[in-house]
């Protein structure tokens, strides 16, 4: 046996036994003849003392290096008054050891292992190995491990059944980027590696299973960023003979239990926005709760100024600073930001001993007075004005409002969610000029849409949903279509052929003409969820092997070449881009 604790579990119930413990050699350091060893496992570290009196242990002490892999048996004694390490759980006990086992020696290593090092993140992607030894990620991981408990004890408590779905699947183009797989056994023909189970799952409530999750891994050959990654974790849902309500209270429920088991954090409602209520309150439909008040609508009574910039806008939105006294600088800062963003301008008022300066001179006293009012402007607060076509001006007014509440330090700690539901169903692709789907062509609009999906397929609503963590997208969802002639018709608006739709999807629009129920599901990116719990700032620290920003695996060295002999079995060859 190589030991009987771990090191947190070495502390002051263990006194006056005989303990053995395991790990790896973090610090060594010689004191006046004596040696201690903090010895690390994945729980933390203990103290080991080594007196000359055993001259063999004691030369085997003084051999030892940094990373060296050890065993250490020995007894468990309090430590000398003063000695004391309050952030160890062993902090106030040491081990004096009988025997002393290196197990195998370590190269110096390329960075150290440690929190507080600042090492490239290639190299360290590189050595993943030895980055993962750091007590921060090793924290991410038992923190991981605890969620995907709570979440599987959860789905299990409620009767849903965990179903694997195949990773070799049929491509579908309406969606991200797939990654292909060739056959081999069907030269010509490629499979694709899932963006999402949706297909199967829909297929799964026509079986009748009922109710579905899995613990999926899906690919999406995506242009990275430090929340994405082109293979991930999902929690993938789905429920028959259900509801969005139905899905929103469970879900709900759900998070609030895995964060009290988790992180012992009671969890408050979750408020419920429409899309077009996110939007104009937050300028963005993954509003972020703690930055602040929302926006201002100011288009009402800037209809009435003199001013035709303000006066003609379709929009005009207002970001309120409370308590702000800028100086011309920050002020001249903030109108450069605007127009980054995508304003052709910006209008700054600022109330001051209740005198108000304003950068814009038409506006006049009576305009600055109006805007103010309308804003509920006190003393000392400031306003930003941005106006122009609707929703390109609000989503500039809602970054502007995350941008001030970020440079003042105050965005509000602890968890905001909400939900935002009734999402467009459709959008307009500029690039292929033509309809796509918002979310996904499964969807089902709001029944009051029906009627108008022709003629005005872009006003019609979704019954789509998302739970939004803290300004990022947690999870999304949606009802489904059930009935092969809906799935049918909005196959078409989105201007498939017959020939195209069966397919394409065929084999989904027979199915649901064996009777399909009502159903309704979600998928929650576990990987964001466990980097926002955790306090990660990147994905790849929640990740044990992630990519990076351009997708390679510095460690594997991936993707790399394959010999010509594996494409001519698989009837490929290479062209040069």
């Amino acid at each position: 046996m190589y030991r009987t604790h771990y090191a947190d579990a070495v502390n002051l119930s263990a006194i006056g036994r005989k303990v053995e413990v395991a790990g790896w050699v973090h610090r060594r350091r010689d004191h006046g003849g004596i040696i201690f060893l903090d010895v690390r496992d994945r729980t933390g570290l203990v103290q080991v003392v080594v007196e000359p009196a055993d001259e063999t242990l004691f030369q085997r002490a003084d051999a030892l290096r940094a990373e060296y892999v050890v065993a250490v048996a020995g007894e468990v004694r309090r430590r000398p008054e003063g000695m004391n390490n309050p952030d160890l759980p062993s902090g106030e006990v040491e081990i004096v050891p009988t025997r002393l086992e290196i197990l195998a020696e370590s190269q110096p290593l390329p960075f150290g292992i440690s929190d507080s090092n600042s090492v490239e993140e290639y190299l360290r992607l590189q050595y993943r190995y030895l980055d993962l030894r750091r007590p921060s990620l090793i924290r991410n991981f038992f923190l991981r491990d605890e969620v995907l408990s709570a979440i599987r004890h959860f789905f299990h408590h409620h009767g849903f059944l965990d179903v694997e779905t195949p990773a070799l699947a049929r491509s579908t183009p309406e969606g991200a980027r797939d990654f292909l797989v060739p056959s081999r056994t069907q030269p010509g023909n490629f499979y694709a590696l899932p963006q999402s189970p949706q297909i199967f799952k829909q297929l799964l409530m026509v079986a009748g299973f009922d109710r579905y999750y899995q613990i999926a891994k899906v690919f999406r050959d995506e242009d990275l960023r430090a929340d994405r990654q082109p293979e991930f974790t999902q929690v993938d849902v789905e429920m028959a003979f259900a509801s969005q309500d139905d899905v929103l209270n469970l879900m709900e429920q759900m998070l609030h239990e895995v964060f009290a088991e988790t992180l012992a954090t009671e969890l408050p409602p979750f408020p419920r926005l429409s899309w077009q209520q996110a939007m104009e309150q937050y300028g963005s439909d993954k509003p972020d709760l703690r930055a602040g008040e929302p926006l201002a609508d100011l288009s009402s009574v800037a209809r009435g100024l003199s001013w035709p910039i303000l006066a003609d806008a379709e929009a005009v939105a207002g970001v309120v600073i409370r308590q702000f006294r800028p100086s011309r600088k920050v002020l001249d800062g903030l109108v450069e930001s605007a127009k980054t963003l995508g304003s052709r301008g910006l209008i700054w008022l600022v109330k001051a001993n209740d005198e108000i300066r304003s950068n814009a001179k038409p506006l006049g006293e009576e305009g600055n007075r109006r805007l103010t009012e309308a804003s509920k402007l006190e003393d000392g607060d400031a306003l930003l004005v941005v106006a122009g076509s609707k929703w390109e001006i609000l989503q500039v007014a809602g970054q502007l409002r995350l941008n001030v509440a970020r440079d003042l330090g105050r965005v509000e700690d602890g968890w905001r969610f909400c939900w935002v539901t009734d999402f467009p169903l459709f959008e307009w692709s500029a690039e292929e000029e033509r309809l796509v789907s918002a979310h996904h062509p499964f969807t089902m609009p709001r029944m009051a849409d029906w009627d108008t999906l022709e003629d005005d397929p872009l006003s019609a609503r979704s019954q789509a949903y998302d739970v939004v963590l803290n300004g990022v997208e947690l999870a999304s969802g949606s009802v489904r279509i059930h009935r092969p002639e809906w799935q049918e018709r909005i196959f078409r608006i989105l201007g498939m052929s017959e020939e195209e739709i069966q397919v394409k999807f065929g084999f989904l629009v027979n199915a649901f003409q064996y009777g399909a129920p009502p159903h309704a599901g979600i998928a929650f990116g576990f990987d964001r969820l466990i980097m926002l719990m955790a306090g990660a700032k990147n994905l790849r620290e929640v990740i044990a092997f992630p990519k990076t920003a351009r997708g390679t695996d510095p460690l594997m060295q991936s993707p790399s070449p394959v010999e010509t002999s594996q494409l001519s079995t698989l009837n490929l060859k290479l062209v040069s881009p």
